[in-house]
């Protein structure tokens, strides 16, 4: 065997200069270099960073000299375009509608507000003013859908142990009471109202935002969750009715729907983010009881 040492020899890197981050110009200031050429090394660093501060560089000149417009091509626009397509639709939709605000005649105090759902659904409103039993029966079964949602939500908890969408319904019916209290809609003058509606008794409700649609966006969403599609899709078709029936009966506003389908969601959301913050919270507890046990011990 040979007594030849085999030496493994590392090839030269770029190695990140301590002072600033940044690379040297291919010098590896290492073992392989004598004292010398390290100090040549090392002070032609300094000169570099010392030009770059005199020349009123430094960081912020690179910054700006490097800035991500500059680096933009037309390939990169039509990149954006093809595969970032909805962005680009929602940035299409911000210069329309700034257009529009700027434009747009406000509806005077003295009318009622306009409302694009109501027009919508003109004809269907005209049906239920002249039938009065088909109004009932359509807020009856609306009722009847108010409380399968609730079962549901309750159910998840009280029989499953699933507390996420009995929490979120808890969240989202409070914040509903502030926001509605806070600032009450008038009634529409076109209110068609039935006893049998839920509020049962055709009394007074909080127009913003719309409980009936959140409520079933946080019970599909849980079905969803739990891989029962359809009974998801079910409670999908029934809330975009109850949706159609309360322009129609002019029991809410477009912008209450709308927004109540965006509670569900955020409320679910936030449910979740509490369910994941109490187990950490437990988890933590747990730790420490028993780190406290293994010192008494």
């Amino acid at each position: 065997m040979s007594d030849a040492v085999t030496k493994t020899v590392a090839p030269l890197r770029r190695k990140s200069n301590p002072i600033n981050g940044k690379h040297t110009n291919g010098v590896t200031i290492d073992g392989t270099l004598d004292d010398h050429n390290r100090q040549i090394a090392i002070n032609s660093q300094m000169e570099n960073i010392a030009k770059k501060t005199d020349d009123g560089g430094g960081e912020e000149a690179e910054w700006t000299s490097k800035a991500s417009f500059m680096t933009w091509t037309m390939h990169d626009i039509v990149y954006v375009a093809r595969h970032h397509w909805i962005p680009c639709l929602f940035a299409a939709g911000v210069l329309f509608f700034t257009v529009v605000e700027y434009t747009f005649q406000m509806t005077p105090a003295s009318s009622q507000p306009f409302d694009l759902g109501f027009v919508a659904t003109r004809s269907l409103h005209s049906i239920l003013a002249s039938s009065p039993n088909l109004n009932t029966v359509l807020a009856a079964l609306n009722t009847i859908l108010v409380g399968m949602q609730t079962t549901y939500i309750g159910c998840t908890w009280a029989v499953e142990g699933r507390p996420r969408a009995t929490i979120a319904a808890l969240f989202m019916f409070t914040c509903r009471g502030i926001l509605g209290y806070s600032t009450q809609l008038p009634r529409p003058q076109e209110f068609l109202g039935s006893g049998v509606d839920y509020p049962v008794g055709n009394v007074s409700f909080f127009l913003f935002y719309s409980g009936h649609v959140a409520g079933s966006m946080i019970a599909s969403l849980d079905m969803k969750r739990m891989q029962r599609f359809r009974l998801a899709m079910v409670f999908d078709i029934l809330n975009v009715l109850q949706s159609i029936r309360l322009l129609g009966t002019r029991g809410h506003y477009t912008i209450d729907i709308a927004v109540g389908v965006g509670a569900g969601i955020l409320f679910d959301s936030l449910a979740g983010k509490y369910e994941e913050m109490s187990k950490r919270h437990l988890r933590t507890t747990r730790c420490s009881l028993i780190s406290k046990d293994s010192l008494v011990n």
